[in-house]
């Protein structure tokens, strides 16, 4: 398959079908015989969508007529030609000639001069088009509109640095497994097999590669000696603290990075529950503890309705990593910006305030939930533990480690690029006697 034919299934599954991003390339990359097209192939299926909001206004601008409904591949073909013009290093007449060539494999010859005159006509218009593309904050910076509105009323000193980390591709992070060796090791390690690395400004086990790289040239990664998880990931385990013979619950443990780093740093724990809703994610954590060498008990259920799953033993620490906006990735996830809508919002909410009223009962006095999103959304975060808090009589908020984040009333928020970490936010509360 041609690699921009392959890059336009690709965006339709993502833009018409409502498919994520890693998904839809999962189907189409073994279709690719080359690793280079492969590479390729994911370069510019990730640099569509996320520029997705700024390529769709410059096509508003170049169009005489919207295209008809039956012809939205060929808008979305134009799409990825404005991509390859705007942010590529791929020669102009190549990102021309081979994006107009698509329109013969879509039995589309028509399209032929349509899709070059459109391509050519930016080219010659671009000092005009960025002149009005200026003037529109949300083509500006490639974010939807009501997502730009709630960063610039929740971080009006931060939110034209988070639209920054949000539209650059994150690093490769990798979390060390400290049973089997240190992090300088490892770094040395990666500098033998010809790996640029450095060590992560927070925790003692992270990595951050200078280029990202196929796991299988990571050493060690088979055996068992680093996985790969994001830096502000890491600081779950530590913050959650779990000790000898404590039984933990890991709430919404897919795909079981923190399972897994909870089991490497406390391997005396009674026993570790992992809890997902979905029995195929389940799955995936049963494979990254295969390859770790880790075990934990794994259950298919709902965090907000323990009834059906729980076995009436109280956990010692909980870990629940709510279902949440991902609004903190979205440089990890670009297609979030299609996908996700300000009406979602509310409804996220309620089920993070009742997965934490659920879970809550399932504690030990004395014990410590980790409340822990990937959201930098402040209703999502700090105002949803106050309103925890507000609700029930026995839990305390007990304030973490300074040194990273901004710290809130409630809790403590890392922002998108912050160190190299995602957007991530963790509250710690201890259930009083």
């Amino acid at each position: 398959m041609n690699v921009r034919l392959a890059c336009l299934r690709v965006l339709q599954q993502i833009v018409q079908q409502g498919q994520n991003l890693d998904n839809a390339l999962d189907g189409i990359l073994p279709q690719l015989d080359q690793v280079r097209d492969q590479a390729l192939l994911q370069h510019l299926c990730y640099g569509v969508i996320r520029w997705y909001p700024q390529l769709d206004f410059l096509l508003g601008q170049l169009l005489h007529k919207p295209l008809k409904k039956k012809d939205a591949d060929l808008r979305l073909l134009l799409l990825l030609g404005l991509y390859q013009l705007r942010f590529s290093r791929i020669p102009a007449h190549a990102a021309v000639g081979e994006t107009v060539a698509v329109t013969q494999s879509l039995n589309k010859a028509w399209a032929r001069g349509m899709v070059n005159a459109v391509l050519r006509n930016y080219q010659r218009q671009q000092a005009e088009l960025d002149i009005k593309l200026e003037q529109d904050a949300p083509a500006r910076t490639a974010h939807p509109a009501w997502l730009l509105t709630h960063l610039q009323q929740a971080w009006p000193d931060q939110w034209e640095a988070i639209v920054e980390a949000n539209n650059t591709q994150a690093p490769m992070s990798l979390r060390v497994n400290r049973r089997l060796g240190t992090r300088d090791d490892y770094i040395k390690r990666l500098a033998a097999a010809g790996l640029e690395a450095r060590a992560a400004a927070h925790g003692d086990s992270g990595v951050i590669l200078a280029e990202p790289c196929p796991v299988d040239r990571l050493p060690g990664f088979a055996e068992g000696q680093i996985a790969v998880q994001d830096v502000a990931a890491q600081l779950a385990a530590p913050l959650l603290d779990p000790q000898p013979g404590d039984r933990i619950l890991d709430a919404c443990a897919a795909p079981g990075g923190k399972t897994a780093h909870l089991l490497e740093q406390q391997p005396a724990v009674q026993e570790l529950v992992a809890l997902d809703i979905d029995s195929r994610r389940l799955e995936r954590i049963a494979q990254n503890l295969s390859r770790l060498n880790l075990q934990a008990t794994r259950l298919v259920g709902d965090a907000a309705r323990p009834d059906d799953w729980w076995d009436g033993q109280l956990f010692d620490r909980i870990l629940l990593d709510a279902p949440c906006s991902a609004t903190g990735v979205i440089r990890r996830h670009p297609d979030i910006k299609l996908h996700r809508r300000q009406r979602d919002i509310p409804a996220l909410c309620a089920t993070q305030h009742a997965m934490l009223l659920a879970l809550w009962n399932l504690l030990k006095p004395g014990g410590t939930l980790l409340y822990a999103t990937c959201s930098i959304l402040p209703e999502e975060n700090r105002q949803q533990v106050e309103h925890f808090l507000a609700a029930v009589d026995n839990a305390r908020h007990v304030a973490l480690p300074t040194g990273w984040g901004h710290a809130q009333s409630a809790g403590q928020q890392i922002l998108p690029g912050e160190d190299d970490m995602d957007g991530f936010y963790y509250a710690r509360l201890v259930k009083t006697s």
